[in-house]
């Protein structure tokens, strides 16, 4: 017997994990989600002990869509009896290996997640779409696609990956030994920062010497100015899926340090720890900030690596030697097992179109909907891959596969007339 479902999720990350804990309390839909990985880890390579989320801990799994909800960070601190500790200590944001540790706490409480199952292929059959889990086959009704991203690596890189080169994703899984070592670190944003501090907080450990390269004018900061806050809520978003697409694109532009800058308390802490080591531990490790420079090339050399990085500003090239290099270099959509199909509906420009509930418009719909969780910023916005507006976004496909409003998806008049 072939198993049916009313919609199945590809991919268990927290946006998929979102939809999955506000269906819980609606059992009339039959749902499934299925994720590869044999368990839930949110960025396990990256969980350094200090790293904390960049957002408020209110904007979790589900509260904004619903304050009651069993599921929320605040259920799990009492849950867990840690709420007045939490409460006490006065974080101004929450450690990242605690988020992970509530995101893994839902994982726990919701059976229709299934992991380590791999989707191998989707097809669209008649009026149902089959599933293909390599040992068994289910189908369903409708699809919310949520594979999240994978690494970007360099491609002059890709063919030395390996213990001494590597994505960031990695990095805490490789543990690699940098004392004394020359080490590399190439990208700067938050990961990179976060790398950097990772490597000079032990002196047991330190680099002989660190180079952190990137592409950007300087090591900017994330732009947490209150004002910005407001690109982070259902009204602009809205209004921002509305403009021309040319006009999506200048804006996504022109905000990336909304949501892809360093941390200005990480900074504030390398820029002191910087100072102890150049002063006051004066010879242990030599550094070399080098924004506004590029990889370019990087060949097995003595050993180690031979890197060639060019100034952006200056157009001339500059070649070191590292034994280690970290590459901090983000990620992108990953490929889904639906990219056949999803070919055939993209337009002219190679877009998809979405209807108001993020499903993707095609002849299939209404009967057959394909939803797709964290596609592009230059759709939605940038607060499309960030957790910002997670709840709000499971909401309202929630609304649309019930086929009424269970949640509330209005939000207040906002402060700043988009659209007036």
């Amino acid at each position: 017997m072939t198993e049916e479902y009313d919609v199945v999720g590809v991919g268990i990350g927290p946006s998929n994990l979102s939809l999955a804990a506000l269906l819980h309390p609606y059992p009339e839909i039959r749902a499934r989600f299925f994720e590869r990985q044999p368990e839930f880890q949110w960025h396990p390579g990256l969980l350094f002990p200090g790293a904390a989320i960049q957002v408020s801990f209110v904007k979790d799994l589900v509260t904004l869509a619903d304050p009651t909800s069993p599921f929320s960070f605040l259920a799990f601190l009492k849950a867990e009896r840690r709420l007045y500790r939490f409460i006490n200590a006065d974080f101004e944001r929450v450690h990242r290996r605690e988020f992970n540790e509530y995101l893994r706490w839902v994982c726990a409480q919701l059976d229709c997640l299934e992991f380590g199952r791999t989707v191998e292929s989707i097809a669209f059959a008649g009026d149902r779409f089959v599933v293909d889990l390599g040992t068994e086959r289910v189908e369903a009704q409708h699809l919310v696609l949520g594979v999240g991203t994978a690494p970007v690596v360099p491609e002059c890189a890709k063919p030395h990956l390996g213990p001494t080169v590597f994505h960031a994703a990695e990095y805490l899984d490789r543990r690699p030994e940098l004392a004394g070592k020359r080490v590399a670190v190439i990208g700067g944003g938050q990961t990179g920062a976060e790398v950097v501090e990772h490597a000079l907080e032990s002196v047991d450990r330190l680099p002989a010497v660190l180079y952190w390269i990137s592409r950007r004018e300087n090591f900017l900061p994330l732009d947490e100015s209150p004002f910005v806050n407001e690109l982070f809520t259902p009204s602009f978003s809205r209004f921002f899926a509305g403009l021309p697409q040319p006009v999506r694109a200048q804006l996504v532009a022109k905000q990336k340090l909304a949501s892809d800058g360093i941390s200005p308390r990480t900074l504030a802490r390398l820029i002191r720890r910087l100072y102890e080591l150049e002063f006051l531990d004066s010879g242990r490790m030599r550094s070399h900030l080098w924004p506004a420079h590029e990889l370019r090339a990087i060949e097995p050399a003595n050993g180690a690596w031979s890197l060639e990085v060019v100034d952006l500003l200056r157009s001339r090239t500059r070649a070191f030697e590292a034994d280690v290099v970290v590459l901090c270099t983000g990620s992108d959509s990953c490929p889904t097992p639906i990219a056949p199909l999803l070919d055939q509906l993209r337009d002219g420009s190679g877009q998809l179109s979405f209807s108001a509930d993020y499903s993707i418009v095609w002849d299939g719909a209404p009967r057959n909907r394909i939803y797709v969780q964290n596609h592009d910023r230059r759709v939605w916005g940038i607060a499309d891959p960030n957790v910002s507006l997670m709840a709000w976004r499971s909401s309202l496909v929630a609304n649309s596969l019930l086929g009424r409003e269970v949640y509330d998806t209005e939000d207040s008049a906002p402060l700043i007339g988009w659209d007036d």
